[in-house]
């Protein structure tokens, strides 16, 4: 008897599988069978790293093209679905991505969501976003925003245009917190519409600024010469969502550097080689990669190369968590 009770005081024998069944019937769990998941020595993430050919991914959105209308649609996108999230229509763990194509003379309806929105053009010109009745015209390199329960729309130009897509669509899902509006086809917004303000920021210009940082700063060895998108106040361009550009100088190779943040990022001009979590890729104009979070990224610039990215760096600093490491 001795040595059954020493082995109910331990955790362990027989007793102990009656006593978790009880537990359970409570609606209670025992933490010290799950605290090592629950509080880990460190992320790990189930995204994977992962790059899409733009060529391949062009090919497909354009027989989507082909095969269903934007009304049919409401929006006509591929999204990129990540491996390591199976059934997920996930980038990485916690942002959602894909590609969308408008074309010429189509219009996608206008609506409004809790999930906030970013949008980075690949190709084409002459189409629109409109974010509560104002329009931003779509060139490649633009930047563009709708920001949480604003009324947006896109119409299409005289030629058709792809962009890449950016939203918190996981984080939004997670807590539970999604709403969803329809208004239709329609460039005007509700007359108690509170407006967009600053929502668009053309590839020109921030190129330009891009390049001044280059001539006025030395290189962060980690990153490159990186910039952020801001809002009139200084804060990221959206809550949940922090977008970057980032140069790299011909010839520039990275220090391994991780943080933890996902991102989606996508190469704007020239050629990269990078190695993300020790796979290897090799990066064109408008290719796509997924570089999860808390996963060493390292990157080579094999000619002067601009690259575009989102993150949820946001929401980890307004949580107190965000957290990077520079190897040597």
């Amino acid at each position: 008897m001795a040595g059954a009770d020493s082995a109910e005081a331990s955790g362990t024998g027989a007793g102990m599988t009656g006593y978790y069944q009880r537990l359970e019937q409570a609606a209670l769990a025992p933490l010290w069978e799950s605290l090592a998941a629950l509080a880990p020595r460190e992320p790990a993430p189930r995204a994977r790293p992962h790059h899409w050919a733009y060529g391949e991914a062009r090919r497909h959105l354009l027989e989507a093209g082909r095969r269903i209308t934007a009304e049919e649609a409401e929006r006509r996108v591929v999204v990129l679905a990540n491996p390591g999230l199976p059934g997920a229509l996930q980038a990485t763990d916690t942002l959602y991505a894909g590609l969308q194509l408008i074309l010429p003379g189509e219009v996608a309806p206008a609506h409004r969501h809790s999930q906030s929105a970013l949008r980075f053009v690949m190709e084409g010109q002459g189409a629109y976003t409109a974010v509560d009745g104002e329009r931003a015209w779509m060139s490649p390199g633009d930047f563009i925003v709708t920001p949480a329960m604003t009324w947006h729309e896109h119409g299409g130009g005289q030629e058709p245009v792809i962009w890449l897509d950016g939203l918190d669509v996981p984080l939004v899902g997670f807590l539970r917190a999604g709403f969803r509006d329809e208004l239709g086809a329609a460039a005007l917004a509700p007359i108690d519409s509170k407006g967009s303000r600053a929502f668009a920021w053309p590839y020109e210009r921030t190129r330009e600024a891009l390049h001044a940082l280059a001539a006025s700063h030395d290189v962060d060895p980690w990153r490159g010469h990186v910039l952020r998108y801001l809002r009139p106040d200084g804060g990221w361009a959206m809550p949940t969502l922090g977008p970057t550009l980032t140069l790299l100088p011909n010839g520039f190779r990275s220090r391994p550097y991780r943080s933890i943040d996902g991102a989606v990022a996508t190469l704007v001009e020239g050629r990269v080689r990078a190695v993300v979590g020790g796979e290897a890729f090799e990066l064109g104009p408008r290719d796509l990669i997924v570089l999860p979070g808390w996963t060493d990224v390292e990157l080579e610039a094999v000619e002067e190369s601009v690259l575009f990215a989102f993150s949820d760096r946001p929401v980890y600093e307004a949580l107190g968590l965000w957290r990077e490491e520079r190897g040597a």
